[in-house]
């Protein structure tokens, strides 16, 4: 956890940027590399739909929110990917379950 999902992009290109996607986001948001998470969903696009990136997190203040979007922004204009949609889906620990514990449940925040 986070989790940042990419829709409309290709697999090959993923796969390229995502150790640098990853050190910097991590870098960004303060918290192990390990922990961040990348998926490419496969969708179908019933209407023109644009390329987005999904991320999926806890709250953070919103200076971490606007450069974890300045960043991704940034590396897609590099590779010609302009006018994608970025959005955040925040979540809230204590509606975010571990074996079937909420994570304010005696665990510390956040806990990315």
């Amino acid at each position: 956890m986070p989790y940042l999902r990419f829709k409309g992009f290709p697999r090959d290109f993923l796969h390229s940027i995502a150790p640098r996607v990853v050190e910097e986001f991590a870098a960004i948001v303060q918290i192990p590399k390990e922990k961040v998470k990348i998926e490419l969903l496969l969708t179908e696009a019933i209407t023109q739909v644009p390329l987005s990136v999904e991320i999926l997190m806890f709250p953070r203040k919103q200076e971490i929110h606007d450069a974890v979007a300045a960043m991704l922004n940034r590396m897609l204009l590099e590779a010609d990917y302009p006018n994608a949609h970025l959005f955040f889906i925040i979540l809230s620990p204590s509606l975010y379950y571990k074996n079937g514990e909420p994570l304010t449940a005696g665990q510390p925040y956040p806990p990315e």
